[in-house]
């Protein structure tokens, strides 16, 4: 029996909806089939690289995809979350079949400033924010 059918939306696929990707993956096991995508997709974030590789997660090959491109492909999700601003959120597209739209903003990594020092402290909080969220989300969908 197939997993449930979740996707990730975020800004740019750089960061928060590759972290949560990754996550779930890791958590969900075979319970979900899970992508992630970007309303205007870019390049990996190298901090999500590197707080990910800390949990022992290597997503340095993973590569942002277009949620517009994924909606016009005609994927059917169960679930698709968003992760970024909420005032983005409104920018996903609805799409087709029967979905929930779940909504769980967190800080935008490309936003972070200081040193790398302090952007990496900072990645980190945000890392263990959204896997905190992915970790209710799996008990939640359970």
């Amino acid at each position: 029996m197939p997993g449930k059918r979740v996707l990730f939306v975020c800004t740019h696929n750089s960061a928060r909806s590759q972290i949560a990707e990754a996550y779930l993956k890791q958590m969900g096991g075979d319970r979900f089939e899970v992508e992630s995508a970007g309303l205007e997709p870019g390049p990996l974030n190298p901090l999500a690289v590197e707080v990910l590789r800390e949990e022992g997660i290597d997503i340095s090959q993973q590569k942002a995809k277009s949620v517009f491109e994924l909606f016009k492909s005609g994927r059917i999700y169960q679930y698709v979350i968003t992760v970024c601003e909420s005032s983005r959120e409104s920018e996903c597209p609805l799409f087709p079949g029967i979905t929930k739209r779940l909504h769980m903003p967190f800080p935008d990594p490309a936003a972070l400033t200081g040193s790398h020092q302090e952007k990496l402290a900072a990645a980190r909080e945000i890392r263990d924010q959204i896997k905190q969220a992915v970790a209710r989300l799996v008990e939640d969908l359970a």
